[in-house]
């Protein structure tokens, strides 16, 4: 039986992802929750857009929430917007994220993808298996990726299957430049080795036709069994209508694991890693800015610092912690 994100026995959610959680004061009017600025971990930001009782509902749910991401694509990220053309790069210092697809089908983009890939890598260390049953209809994968199947040619279901579609065509290549001169790493992946997807019916809610199974690369299993970074699944459930703050939620609990003194980033070099398809420094910062409000209403520990040059980040205990 194919199960959605499940725990695993090396890691447990921290206290503090559960508490603590930031409120707009009573005394704000919903009009103007909006625009009102709040200060939340030493940083000064604007209010989430959406209503904060949605994010606070974390407090009420199960325990059992331990996901994982790929590390390589928390490191660097994948487009958050439909690209021009069917090649993307995403740098991260001497990091850097290749992706290429057939311009028949186009690259990958949004929330889904990243939702996908973390079902993809939570499943995998379940099981221990490079095989993933992704169940019998469509709507039950879509109820584990915790999505509403809607039908029709914009809804939820048609969505799903094209990024599925994309994402299991793309090929993706990492390289790493080590501090050595002329030192230069590069791995290559795909994703999927086999992907059986069956799309009949085409109404997701009929019938039990729909067995899908995909079967990972060796070379993307080995890599995301074992470099893994733990993800709390209900923060992700709560910040899934923005791809840019999944993006920052993932980086700041994979930084926040080792980081052990300050560390300053400028803007461009977050720019480069998150957000070089935003046009100008300030549109970035100023999206940064408002995702980054909602990442810490489920993430209130994190320790940052805001500047007009840089972002300071201090030591922080991690949302999702090892144990013994």
């Amino acid at each position: 039986m194919c199960h959605g994100f499940g725990p695993v026995s090396r890691f447990s959610s921290s206290p503090e992802a559960t508490n603590r959680i930031p409120r707009i004061s009573p005394s704000v009017s919903r009009s103007r929750r909006s625009r009102t600025a709040v200060s939340v971990s030493h940083i000064r930001i604007r209010s989430p857009r959406r209503p904060a009782a949605q994010i606070l509902e974390l407090e009420t749910q199960a325990a059992r929430s331990i996901g994982f991401m790929a590390r390589i694509f928390v490191q660097a990220t994948l487009p958050h917007s439909r690209p021009r053309t069917n090649e993307f790069e995403r740098v991260n210092r001497r990091y850097s994220l290749h992706l290429v697809a057939p311009p028949s089908v186009g690259l990958p983009y949004g929330s889904y993808p990243r939702l996908v890939l973390a079902w993809l890598n939570t499943e995998a260390l379940r099981t221990k298996s490079p095989e993933l049953h992704l169940g019998p209809t469509l709507s039950t994968f879509m109820h584990k990726l915790n999505l509403t199947p809607v039908t029709g040619k914009r809804g939820t279901a048609r969505r799903l299957r094209d990024q599925l579609h994309r994402l299991f065509s793309t090929s993706i290549r990492c390289t790493n430049s080590n501090e050595a001169p002329g030192r230069v790493e590069c791995l290559g992946y795909t994703i999927a080795h086999e992907d059986h997807l069956d799309w009949s019916p085409p109404d997701p809610a009929q019938g039990p036709w729909w067995k899908s199974t995909i079967t990972l690369s060796d070379e993307f299993f080995r890599e995301i069994t074992t470099n893994a970074v733990p993800v709390d699944i209900r923060a992700f459930r709560a910040l899934k209508a923005s791809p840019l703050a999944l993006d920052i939620y993932a980086w700041l609990t994979y930084r926040m694991g080792y980081l052990r003194k300050p560390c300053l980033i400028p803007w461009k070099g977050l720019k480069t890693q998150f957000g070089a398809d935003y046009g100008r420094l300030r549109d970035f910062k100023r999206k940064l800015l408002t995702h980054l409000a909602d990442v810490i209403c489920v993430y209130p520990r994190v320790r940052l610092t805001e500047t007009a040059s840089v972002l300071l980040f201090g030591p922080s205990r991690p949302p999702i912690r090892r144990t013994s």
